[in-house]
């Protein structure tokens, strides 16, 4: 479960909408599921429903997500391929250019870089 960060940068309605991408990409939410409703999502995370809503709305607007007229918001067709898409071609290049600026501040060559990224990934996987 998420915990919002309240004090942080990021808007509350974007972090509710990259916790649902996180359901999506982890597989709790599949092709044409019904997703949380605004009023759940804001009982779950203590927040003003039209703060959820707001989240729920920009992966409307992406085609992430589609309207049933009285039943609710689903997950769209090709919803994973979508955020996978964004995330490695936005979030994930983004994150890398940061390590790489840093890296070279702190006089760290590719290779070293590629090293600590290698032993990131063996920590998270113990």
């Amino acid at each position: 479960m998420l915990v919002l960060d309240m004090a942080g940068d990021k808007l509350i309605y974007i972090q509710i909408a990259e916790w649902l991408e996180n359901e999506i990409l982890d597989g709790s939410i599949k092709e044409n599921d019904k997703i949380y409703s605004q009023y759940q999502l804001a009982e779950m995370f203590n927040i003003n429903p039209a703060t959820a809503a707001r989240g729920i709305n920009i992966l409307a607007e992406q085609d992430i997500l589609y309207k049933k007229r009285g039943l609710g918001m689903f997950l769209a067709a090709n919803a994973l391929e979508k955020i996978q898409y964004k995330r490695r071609n936005h979030t994930l290049k983004k994150l890398v250019e940061k390590a790489v600026v840093e890296a070279r501040r702190l006089g760290i060559d590719e290779e070293e870089l590629l090293g600590i990224m290698r032993q990131a990934g063996k920590e998270l996987d113990e």
